[in-house]
């Protein structure tokens, strides 16, 4: 239950939420529920309003598109949500709002080079008619350095990642496999904006703001399920020679290759390769790695399909693994193969463990 309250807009909120209120003085006042001391005329107010009432009141016209953040949200996402809501009123007078349907903006965002780790200011492109972000290397440039097509396009605010409290995450498709980039601008509203949801991929970094023009009911941001270092061992999957003559009597019998599926299944593989320590990222149904959080590329992905599919995670290694340095193991079991992985504490393995079951439990579309 709410602990504070705002007695001049008549609402109670959270202990986090309040310190963003605080931030704002000549819109909202907080007191504690249960330390402060209330006026009578105070407490008045605050029967006769309340957070349906607020809600009817400042959240009248929220664009079907905008992102309502949730209390797992960054505090920039909820800080802006609030100022929008509370301060600049943009939810209860429209005309305050800029034209989110625009459909063309272009400004300047600090990206971070691929190679040399700098953050330079490169010219972007947000074009509703060609269903795209682009970004320039120089502001004069004829041809775009990159495409990002806003249907395979992700932006997520990952400031402790990228060391800046504006800092973006822009993840796309190219050549079929995963690109991030980094950026961030000096706006936290920009940044707000850009990675709203579900039509947010714009703001087209000009300090304007704006979600993204284009189909509204397109998800174009979405949080990352699970992120952070785990162990995993490589690539290779091998058979000995009793397994494969297994498989072989199987195929004589007309029964079929058996799957590695379950604990108990034929199909065991043997490791390979040692552990290496990775950082992972689960992106809905994509579970990505990476040499270094700030990689440009995933070093591989793995598909997580559904139960039903053939896909689950087990609780622990095969008994026969070696060399994981960290001792909470997980088995992901696919139709082709098992993946090892590793976590340090039981605490990530247990929020990685149920990341990946809710993923597997969900039914295919």
């Amino acid at each position: 239950d709410p602990d504070w309250a705002s007695y001049t807009l008549g609402v109670f909120i959270c202990l986090s939420c309040s310190g963003i209120h605080r931030n704002i003085p000549h819109v909202s006042k907080v007191k504690s529920v249960r330390l402060d001391t209330w006026e009578d005329v105070q407490v008045e107010f605050m029967a006769s309003r309340g957070n349906a009432i607020a809600r009817a009141t400042f959240e009248s016209r929220v664009p079907p598109f905008y992102y309502r953040p949730s209390a797992s949200d960054c505090p920039l996402l909820r800080e802006q949500w609030i100022r929008a809501k509370y301060e600049r009123q943009e939810f209860a007078h429209p005309e305050r709002q800029e034209p989110y349907s625009a459909g063309y903006r272009e400004g300047f965002l600090w990206k971070r080079g691929r190679d040399n780790g700098q953050f330079l200011s490169r010219k972007f492109v947000l074009t509703e008619r060609e269903g795209a972000l682009k970004y320039f290397n120089r502001s004069d440039a004829k041809e775009p350095k990159a495409v990002m097509k806003i249907e395979h396009l992700n932006a997520t605010f990952q400031p402790a990642k990228i060391g800046h409290p504006h800092g973006l995450q822009v993840t796309y498709l190219k050549d079929n496999s995963t690109r991030n980039i980094f950026v961030y601008h000096e706006d936290g509203k920009v940044g707000a904006q850009l990675s709203t949801r579900p039509q947010p991929t714009a703001q087209a970094c000009s300090g304007a703001e704006v979600a993204c023009p284009g189909p509204s009911n397109a998800d174009l941001s979405r949080n990352y399920l699970q992120e952070g270092y785990m162990e995993k061992t490589g690539p290779k999957v091998g058979m000995g020679p009793r397994l494969q003559d297994q498989v072989a009597h199987r195929g004589r019998r007309g029964l079929g290759p058996t799957c590695a599926l379950t604990p108990t299944c034929a199909l065991t593989p043997q490791q390979t390769e040692g552990f290496r320590k990775r950082w992972f990222t689960m992106d809905d149904r994509r579970l990505m790695y990476f040499k270094d959080p700030l990689d440009a590329f995933a070093r591989g992905e793995v598909f997580i399909g559904s139960r039903e599919s053939g896909y689950t995670v087990l609780d622990g290694l095969p008994p026969s693994t070696q060399g994981h340095h960290w001792p909470h193991g997980i088995t992901i079991v696919t139709p082709e193969r098992r993946f090892l992985l590793a976590c340090e504490t039981e605490s990530e393995q247990r929020a990685w463990m149920e990341a990946l079951r809710k993923v597997v439990d969900r039914p295919m579309l």
